[in-house]
């Protein structure tokens, strides 16, 4: 959500920064601008919409030279996605950008307006620049003066600030968002993740919650929540920004859908070794626990509420699972004995970062599992399992998900081996199915072809049901989400014993019911909801080894003698489904309109 880019050298600093933000896309964003200061001058230049838009505004504007600039990509929470609400924010010699929310900022601009300062946007952004300039009118050094108005902010932030009083530098701090520093010869860089960092620098320092600093060519000053003065340990980047190209797909969420096998294969290798599962996470984990919370947002709540039914059948273990958003408010009792797990895609998920920090004042044992090595959740968590998914662009999850899943399944083993509530037959049994999920997450084109011709059906009508029972009810509300992030079509997911209980009153020759019907899991009682469905003139399509003769739609999945291998055949199918709806509805599927892939704010 939102994206950073910031740049100290003597390149072309449009170039490095557009180059940045590019890399940003995937976060969501609906404006962008970026701000230059060289030899004393300082422009900037603001669009709303792509980058493009940005990048054809500035098309006879160069910045050659030593110099500093920051640029920025926005996702609105304050005020509309307009051109004034755009960052970089101006002051009478400053200029700032800003990822997350400042709580704080009607308090501080109602002080600063009573001191005659005048606002122009609606942004909470807006009052960092004219908090510093007010300060630095009394402080002896600008960095003083951006200290003292760090001090002053309450909430998530991460900005970078340039100003014609310190020229040639950036001003920075971090506090619950994301903001990462690195160092290349005398060039200094930032950015809100690492992707735009890469093949521009060898090595970047991911800052911790509440530290800022200075950088100017050659140098960089990180200081602690403290205010001491730090040394920071670099981390090797990755060296190919290749594997952030489509390869030739139209997109990227296409892309990551046909990358799911050979991800789930990398997930499980050196973890799954003969008849044993072997995890980075330490077996003390497991012991001496008789809970399991699973907290999470988004996909990542479906993956734990899947999760959780395995956890209880294998492991034989209590499991309850939590919407972040609604857990860190709700004065959770918990108990001492309780594994507090947290799943996470990019690991900044503002909610779950919330919840896990609520988890471990608490005392609470903590695993993450994650797709982001080094990003906050992954750095706070007592134990980290991550999914090696590879970074995921589009915004709808499809392989993070498949991993997410993956992972889960492999602690729930691990962990009912610790308890002793799995037997040598039935481990190896789920042992072979685990091995099998990489073949089952490979499908043909044909599949592909075969859902864009059904796709068409589905242009009109008043909305979804997916329905299915047990693991398959989490990847109905799966199915359900992803066709309403890039399709913005209406799709509800459904228990599908829950239909008679209210929602069967909806259904017409309007309805379209996509029914999880698999052979190995409950498929007399799901097929007789779906009869129920089919009785009041609902258009039914069934995902199924075995055919339905009431279906207006059928697609067909393989045999498999274990749940878990239908449920990752049907999830390709449902990924697949949203794809080939939303390209007929002429949508743009990597970047939705109103979301954003990394939620860094609540």
């Amino acid at each position: 959500m939102c994206g950073i880019v910031g740049y100290i050298g003597e390149k072309e600093k449009k170039e490095v920064i557009l180059s940045g933000l590019k890399e940003l896309e995937y976060r969501g964003y609906d404006s962008a601008g970026f701000a230059v200061s060289t030899d004393g001058d300082m422009k900037y230049f603001k669009a709303v919409g792509k980058l493009e838009n940005l990048a054809a505004k500035t098309r006879d504007f160069a910045s050659m030279g030593w110099g500093a600039a920051i640029g920025h990509t926005r996702w609105a929470t304050h005020g509309k996605p307009t051109e004034i609400n755009a960052h970089p924010h101006l002051g009478e010699y400053s200029f700032v950008i800003h990822n997350g929310i400042i709580e704080n900022y009607k308090e501080i601009k109602d002080e600063l307006i009573e001191a005659g300062v005048q606002f122009v946007s609606q942004t909470d952004t807006e009052v960092i620049v004219h908090l510093f300039e007010r300060y630095n009118a009394s402080e002896k050094d600008p960095f003083e003066a951006y200290k003292k108005t760090v001090a002053r902010l309450k909430g998530a932030f991460a900005t970078l600030l340039v100003t014609k009083a310190a020229p040639g530098e950036i001003f920075f701090a971090k506090n619950a968002a994301p903001l990462v520093v690195a160092v290349s010869g005398e060039e200094v860089l930032f950015s809100s993740s690492d992707a735009p960092l890469i093949g521009m620098a060898e090595s970047a320092y991911y800052l911790e919650d509440g530290s800022f600093g200075r950088a100017k060519r050659g140098a960089v000053e990180i200081y602690d929540a403290n205010s001491n003065l730090i040394k920071p340990n670099f981390a090797p980047l990755p060296k190919d920004r290749g594997y952030a190209q489509k390869d030739g797909y139209r997109f990227f969420m296409e892309k990551e859908i046909y990358e799911q096998s050979r991800v789930i294969g990398e997930c499980l290798m050196g973890r799954v070794v003969g008849e044993e599962i072997r995890l980075e996470v330490n077996d003390e984990t497991f012991k001496d626990i008789d809970e399991i919370i699973i907290c999470a947002c988004g996909t990542s709540y479906h993956a734990a509420l899947a999760a959780s039914y395995i956890f209880e059948r294998v492991a034989k273990i209590r499991t309850s699972v939590q919407v972040a958003s609604e857990f860190r408010y709700k004065e959770p009792f918990l108990s001492p004995r309780a594994l507090f797990v947290v799943i996470s895609q990019s690991g900044e998920t503002a909610d779950t970062l919330e919840a896990l920090k609520i988890a471990k004042n608490a005392g609470l044992k903590t695993l993450a599992v994650c797709n982001v090595d080094n990003s906050s959740i992954v750095r706070l968590a007592g134990e980290v399992i991550l999914t090696r998914a590879g970074i995921e662009k589009g915004v709808a999850s499809t392989k993070a998900f498949a991993t997410q899943i993956v992972c889960l399944w492999m602690i729930a083993l691990r962990l009912a081996c610790v308890r002793g509530t799995i037997g040598a037959d039935e481990l190896s049994r789920e042992i072979a199915a685990l091995r099998n999920i990489p073949s089952v997450a490979n499908f043909e084109p044909a599949l592909q072809e075969r859902i864009f011709r059904l796709a068409k059906h589905y242009m009109h009508g008043h909305g979804f049901f997916f329905i299915g029972r047990d693991i398959f009810y989490p990847l109905a509300l799966e199915g359900a989400l992803k066709l309403k992030e890039i399709s913005y079509l209406h799709a509800e997911g459904y228990p599908a014993g829950e239909m008679k209980h209210g929602p069967i009153a909806l259904a017409d020759d309007g309805l379209y019911v996509i029914a999880l019907l698999p052979e190995t899991l409950l498929y007399d009682k799901t097929r007789s909801n779906v009869e129920e469905l089919a009785a009041r003139d609902a258009f039914i399509t069934a995902i199924s080894p075995r055919e339905f003769e009431l279906a207006d739609d059928f697609v067909r999945t393989p045999k498999y003698d274990h749940p878990m291998s239908e449920f990752f055949a049907m999830m390709v199918v449902l990924q697949l489904l949203a794809l080939e709806v939303a390209l007929r509805l002429g949508n743009d599927v990597d970047m939705p309109r109103n979301l954003a892939k990394s939620v860094t704010v609540e």
